[in-house]
């Protein structure tokens, strides 16, 4: 499900880049949720539906998101799509999210025989160079990116996606609105 708008609204003064980082929201928030995502991954997809229904309407100003690359094995796609979404953050942190959203939204239109097809539409509709996209599949650098964050997240325990950290607590893969907002509501407390 696309939110209309939902891009444009909150990553246009709401995203940057924090070093090779991609956070939405406040970036100079002391308070973090660290995201480890698939791009393959449905449970991903619906923590993407509820960042942007309910917790960017809500932390935007006051918390910062920071997006992690965690692409699981057994997902065919989900590794090449997080290099991809690491070129595009190259070229502007929005578009990296924007990728990201589009990787989440179409998981059952993309598949492994059609990932390239599916890139190279992104990008031409972006205004990208498909080539160029391609391209960085082959690039060690963001697929550095991402194997950073992955090796990261296996030094915290990650092993399942979405899973997020609010301070030192994690909420993996299913959780309510409800439950992580009580989370980033004691961490935001806290800090203050």
């Amino acid at each position: 499900m696309r939110i209309p708008g939902a891009l444009t609204l909150f990553t246009a003064a709401a995203c940057a880049a924090a070093g090779d980082r991609v956070v939405e929201g406040n970036v100079a928030s002391p308070v973090k949720v660290v995201i480890y995502e698939d791009l393959q991954c449905p449970d991903c997809a619906e923590l993407q539906r509820m960042m942007d229904e309910q917790l960017l309407p809500k932390y935007k100003n006051t918390v910062a998101f920071e997006h992690r690359d965690f692409p699981l094995a057994k997902h065919a796609w989900a590794r090449k799509a997080a290099i991809a979404a690491r070129y595009f953050d190259s070229v502007s942190p929005e578009l990296g999210l924007e990728f990201r959203r589009y990787a989440l939204q179409n998981l059952r239109q993309i598949k492994v025989e059609n990932f390239s097809e599916k890139l190279a539409e992104f990008a031409r509709n972006k205004g990208q160079a498909p080539a160029a996209a391609q391209a960085a599949l082959n690039d060690p650098a963001p697929a550095e990116k991402v194997e950073r964050d992955f090796q990261e997240g296996v030094a915290r325990g990650v092993s399942r996606t979405p899973t997020v950290f609010v301070g030192g607590q994690p909420f993996v893969e299913t959780f309510t609105f409800e439950e992580i907002s009580r989370g980033i509501d004691a961490a935001i407390k806290e800090s203050q």
